[in-house]
């Protein structure tokens, strides 16, 4: 599968803005990895992804994940945890338990 690689060299003019509305960047295996997937869907619209979930269940993305959420000024979920509570209490605290329940396949989402 041909993916599209850009110069490490050519920035973004976001890329300096820091604050809001500055371009958040997410780990390049990250990104990589969205870039591939893309492709592949766009390439073979009938492709079934069976193997995204081992994927999510990587705390490096969870990571991510939470961070993209975090500057993308992501509102407080269901139970109304703010990103203020949940890293007073530890960051590892909050993932955790939800990287376990993925990978164990018992995560249910609140509605």
């Amino acid at each position: 599968m041909l993916v599209e690689r850009r110069d490490p060299t050519v920035r973004n003019a976001f890329d300096n803005m820091g604050g809001r509305g500055a371009m958040t960047k997410t780990p390049m295996n990250l990104q990589d990895l969205r870039r591939r997937i893309y492709a592949k869907a766009k390439a073979e619209p009938s492709w079934r992804f069976w193997g995204l979930y081992v994927h999510i269940c990587q705390p490096e993305i969870l990571h991510a994940a939470y961070h993209l959420a975090k500057a993308n000024n992501g509102a407080p979920g269901v139970a109304g945890v703010t990103f203020e509570a949940i890293e007073a209490s530890g960051l590892d605290a909050f993932r955790e338990p939800i990287r376990h329940a993925l990978a164990t396949r018992t995560y249910r989402p609140r509605r």
